[in-house]
């Protein structure tokens, strides 16, 4: 069937898209069920995303299962080390949040990631002096002429696992600041249409991305690119909430916890019927 060519960019699509509640999810929880302990905790998260890194690097033949495990590392350490640092730097400075009609708008470990922006544009000029296959930097790579000079070692494994981590990490930290940024009252603010352009200019750009995932057939390749697609959708999703358009239940597990959990579940769902799949599709090569 025609339908079926599509499944495994739908498939990855719903993967990346789940992990992104669940992500804030597990922040929450390791906040709130281990106040006395939270950095601590906070820090076995992101041990334990550094050690299915380290399996992904080592299971490179196998490129879904690699690719899936540098996906959940990348959760699992920017959620434990990263973001649990800027909570921590925040507390440290006693940094307040910033208050908007009596309630918080944004939480002081965010006002305190803002300061990152120098460092991940600093960042953004190894991808940019690399080769890579992101059309964002080949775009700037052929307008400043860079390609010639651009040349992979002949023989060279890519590392999936490592490259989806990273690949993880860096979208998410670029739209996070880009959305703190148009958050910031000083240079834009909720109802300034900046961020109506960064809301609606993020759905427009993820189902751009989206028509050319669902054209994928291969499930690593479609996980790599749906990380991209979903936190661009995510954008969108997030600017929703800040205008109080839904509750975001991921981050009330406590009061949403059969809705979370069912997010959970059919992520385990999602990951199952691919692994099924593949399993079939190896018996039929053998029979």
């Amino acid at each position: 069937m025609k339908v079926l060519q599509y499944k495994y960019g739908v498939l990855a699509f719903l993967v990346v898209l789940l992990l992104m509640p669940l992500g804030h999810t597990l922040m929450i929880l390791v906040e709130k069920l281990f106040a006395d302990l939270m950095f601590f905790n906070a820090f076995l998260v992101g041990l334990l995303g550094l050690g299915l890194l380290l399996i992904g690097v080592r299971q490179n033949k196998n490129k879904a299962t690699a690719t899936v495990l540098g996906l959940l590392a990348g959760v699992l350490v920017w959620t434990g080390w990263i973001e649990f640092s800027f909570v921590w730097v925040a507390q440290k400075l006693d940094v307040a949040p910033f208050m908007e009609g009596g309630e918080v708008a944004t939480k002081p470990e965010y006002l305190v990631m803002m300061s990152s922006l120098g460092l991940l544009c600093t960042f953004m000029l190894l991808f940019l002096f690399a080769k890579n296959r992101c059309q964002f930097f080949n775009w700037f790579q052929r307008r400043l002429k860079l390609k010639a000079f651009l040349k992979m070692s002949d023989g060279f494994e890519k590392p999936l696992a490592i490259t989806t981590f990273i690949e993880l990490v860096m979208i998410i930290w670029t739209f996070y600041i880009v959305l703190l940024l148009v958050y910031d009252p000083d240079i834009a603010g909720d109802s300034h249409p900046l961020t109506y352009v960064v809301a609606f200019g993020s759905l427009f750009w993820s189902l751009y991305l989206f028509l050319k995932l669902v054209r994928i057939r291969k499930f690593d390749y479609a996980v790599r690119y749906a990380i991209p697609t979903v936190v661009i959708f995510w954008n969108f999703v997030e600017v929703l909430g800040r205008w109080d358009l839904f509750k975001e239940i991921w981050v009330h597990p406590f009061e949403h916890s059969l809705e979370v959990g069912i997010i959970f579940g059919l992520l385990l769902l999602f990951i199952a019927l691919y692994i099924l799949d593949v399993k079939k599709n190896r018996m039929q090569r053998l029979a």
